[in-house]
């Protein structure tokens, strides 16, 4: 007997990981791969409210097996201390599984937000994406993508 349309698995809540694993996109954050890194986008205004939205990206890419994350602030309007909270949690995942965390950020608010926060060593911004063929040099930007690849 085929099944009735009730009986049809709910789809998952918004903002849930997809068939892949991956996150689902939203407002606030996109993740996808660049060559061996996991790219992960973030855009407008990053507090206590939408840190969770970045929190979920950020913890799909640190939990990868030796994982290489470069997260995009680029984008991002407005970071508070709970931001700096978020990279800091998924950086120590991502050492933990052998890997590294870094972001790539052009705005001075933010450099002035790592360096009073004494995290400037902890990361050292790039100004732009590393080529996906060569990890430590270059400035390439990755593809802007609609979906949470």
């Amino acid at each position: 007997m085929p099944p009735e349309p009730q009986d049809r698995a709910a789809d998952p809540p918004e903002g849930t990981a997809d068939a892949s694993g991956s996150p689902a996109a939203n407002p606030y954050a996109h993740s996808y791969p660049h060559g061996r890194f996991t790219v992960v986008e973030v855009s407008g205004e990053l507090d206590m409210a939408t840190v969770g939205s970045l929190a979920e990206h950020l913890r799909a890419a640190a939990e990868r097996p030796v994982p290489d994350v470069l997260v995009d602030l680029r984008g991002v309007a407005f970071f508070d201390g709970s931001g700096l909270r978020a990279l800091c949690r998924a950086e120590s995942g991502a050492r933990e599984r052998g890997g590294r965390l870094r972001i790539v950020c052009d705005r001075p608010r933010i450099h002035r937000l790592l360096g009073a926060a004494g995290l400037l060593g902890r990361f050292p911004p790039l100004a732009d994406l590393p080529p996906a063929s060569d990890p430590e040099r270059g400035s390439q930007r990755g593809p802007k993508h609609g979906s949470g690849t």
